[in-house]
């Protein structure tokens, strides 16, 4: 029979999640909205307009996922790609 030792106090450790990279969260709420048949760019720029998370399907947990990010990273993010794609290079 195990002893119970109330003197000792107990320790709880929650992992941490492992924290997503901005791009990874836009790639995946994309696909989702993609597969539900939404159109991924009108829902995300409104879901970053707004904050209405409304604007984004719960589909595989889309939904959560986009809101561990602030808005303004979103923003952050899909600026800083197209400036790294496009080509600013003078004709």
């Amino acid at each position: 029979m195990a002893e119970n030792n109330l003197g000792n106090t107990q320790f709880f450790s929650k992992k941490p999640e492992p924290e997503l990279e901005v791009k990874e969260v836009i790639d995946f709420v994309y696909r989702a909205m993609e597969e539900k048949g939404y159109n991924p760019v009108n829902q995300i720029v409104g879901y970053i307009m707004s904050g209405d998370p409304t604007y984004i399907t719960s589909h595989k947990g889309a939904r959560s996922k986009i809101m561990k990010v602030e808005r303004d990273e979103l923003v952050e993010e899909l600026l800083s790609e197209y400036i790294r794609n496009k080509s600013w290079e003078e004709e």
